[in-house]
């Protein structure tokens, strides 16, 4: 899929210009029956965005905020993406449907967040690891070469067992917004930017796809 990148001085810049391009998406569906659906990834990329974001001219009353993926920890974690989404968003009244990873049969609440999820997603957040791996599909893991669900676990993952959306989930995004930034990136944007399919990211497609990077990820 072809995707478009645009380049910023820096984090701050990128974070706010995600959270105006994600408002517009939100405010061109406010008069729309259906809420506007928000997928946002965990890591440390959202965060800044979603700070700026809640102070934006968004109908929060009329958007869903869904994950994209969660890693199976305790729920007072800090590595638990619901704990900063929920401190990022906690200005507005978005409701946010989380993944149930505190389940005792998480094969279970795959499903269950499967059956929840819309058909089609406004917009997708996504970020980029060094290794190439968005969202939790990472390398080398069997969630890879998963087709017949839209939400599955990978294997431990930096410690953790995660709970994430499948490839064809992430192709019900009509809008894809990656934020990428760090100049340990370069290699996995470049491969991304080329549509690379020896990384993760590589092998997402979906209706658009939108890259904002920093300097930092783009120049030697």
């Amino acid at each position: 899929m072809r995707h478009e990148l645009r380049v910023f001085d820096d984090v701050d810049a990128l974070a706010g210009a995600a959270a105006e391009y994600a408002a517009d998406r939100a405010r061109r569906v406010r008069t729309r029956r259906t809420p506007f659906t928000l997928a946002v990834s965990g890591g440390t990329s959202p965060w800044f965005m979603l700070r700026d974001l809640a102070h934006e001219d968004v109908r929060w009353d009329h958007t869903v905020i869904y994950q994209v993926d969660e890693r199976v920890v305790p729920a007072d974690s800090d590595l638990r993406n619901l704990k900063h989404l929920r401190e990022c968003l906690a200005a507005t009244s978005a409701p946010i449907e989380p993944m149930n990873v505190d389940a005792s049969d998480l094969d279970e609440a795959c499903r269950n967040y499967a059956a929840m999820l819309p058909t089609h997603f406004d917009l997708v957040h996504l970020g980029l690891g060094p290794d190439g791996h968005c969202a939790s599909l990472v390398p080398n893991d069997p969630v890879l070469d998963v087709t017949d669900r839209l939400v599955a676990l990978s294997g431990p993952y930096q410690d953790s067992r995660r709970m994430t959306l499948t490839y064809p989930a992430l192709a019900r995004a009509d809008h894809l917004l990656w934020l990428v930034s760090g100049a340990d990136k370069r290699d996995a944007l470049t491969k991304l930017l080329e549509n690379d399919k020896s990384i993760p990211a590589g092998r997402v497609s979906a209706g658009s796809s939108l890259v904002f990077a920093d300097r930092a990820a783009v120049t030697p």
